[in-house]
């Protein structure tokens, strides 16, 4: 298999595992362009690419670009605020008004569910949803993936926890879907208040005690509790769910084995993980932030070279 089976990138729910291993193997070959001295190649030229950015990001943001940058694509960036959105305009308008300038693909991040897939309805170009509200964040959790295939060799057995804000974590739907289809055992781990209920209906394990979770699993993703989505309190203080849900050293040194340590970033330090861990050799966290570059360059170029039905784009 040379191509996606999809023409858009909204969800790791519409990505079969054959897709998700082409994307890893495209991944190992960018990784050698980015680690090179001259780290351009050619595979996007004359592509136009679009970030729609409706939500404030930064680390996102900027891997996509310099993903775009390094495959030698035009690069349009969008910010919402200042622009017409801000004055009533609808989001069709906002990306047709783009899309005249001959935009070829859109990478968008967006603060309601499903936006992506609404887009992809009416209009040509790619689409690569960089997160739409609480839903999915699929290149994020490629990455993640990636990382833990990078030390681990392989998903397929291995027991990944996910832990904290799960009820407004795009980040954590987005990898359930994922390490299920790479055949990894997963479990979930949180307040109550910050656990869906309907996380019990996909065949993953719920929960509550940390050092449980721990002493289960081969790799923790710790995910930072999400304030700006939060209209009322979910626990009574972030001391308290520090002291419930975070990680730090004496814990992670008390487990009889080592394990892996991620994080979606950004890093609330002294709540969700403390600097100990997030600098500590077991942590992958800047791993996980190069292998953003390479995964997204992938799916960039995967998407472009499937637009072009098999005439073929250079790496």
């Amino acid at each position: 298999m040379s191509q996606l089976s999809v023409k858009h990138l909204l969800g790791i729910k519409y990505l079969t595992t054959e897709d998700i291993n082409l994307i890893f193997t495209t991944t190992d070959n960018f990784k050698q362009v980015i680690n090179r001295k001259i780290k351009k190649v050619p595979s996007l030229r004359d592509v136009t690419i679009a970030n729609l950015f409706f939500e404030n990001s930064t680390r996102t943001k900027l891997s996509f670009e310099l993903a775009e940058k390094r495959l030698s694509a035009d690069v349009v960036n969008f910010s919402a605020s200042g622009s017409s959105v801000s004055k009533g305009e609808t989001l069709i308008d906002t990306v047709n008004n783009i899309l005249s300038m001959k935009v070829d693909m859109v990478v968008m991040r967006h603060p309601m569910p499903g936006a992506g897939i609404f887009l992809s309805r009416h209009i040509d170009a790619n689409i690569i949803n960089a997160g739409d509200g609480t839903h999915e964040h699929p290149t994020q959790a490629l990455l993640d993936a990636f990382s833990i295939r990078e030390k681990l060799g392989e998903l397929k057995g291995k027991r990944v926890v996910i832990v904290g804000d799960i009820l407004h974590s795009r980040v954590a739907l987005s990898n359930v879907f994922c390490l299920q289809k790479l055949g990894a055992e997963v479990m979930v781990c949180g307040p109550t208040t910050l656990i869906p209920k309907y996380y019990h209906t996909l065949g993953i394990k719920v929960e509550h005690d940390l050092k449980k979770a721990l002493h289960w699993c081969d790799v923790a993703n710790m995910l930072r509790i999400q304030l700006e989505r939060q209209d009322i309190k979910f626990f009574p203080s972030l001391r308290e769910y520090s002291l419930m849900f975070g990680l730090d050293l004496k814990t992670l040194n008390s487990l009889s084995k080592e394990i892996i340590i991620l994080h979606p970033g950004p890093i609330n330090r002294g709540v969700e993980i403390t600097s100990e861990v997030a600098d500590s050799s077991q942590s992958m966290i800047l791993q996980q932030v190069e292998n953003g570059v390479a995964i997204r360059m992938a799916v960039l170029y995967l998407l472009a070279n499937q637009k072009e039905q098999g005439k073929g784009l250079a790496l």
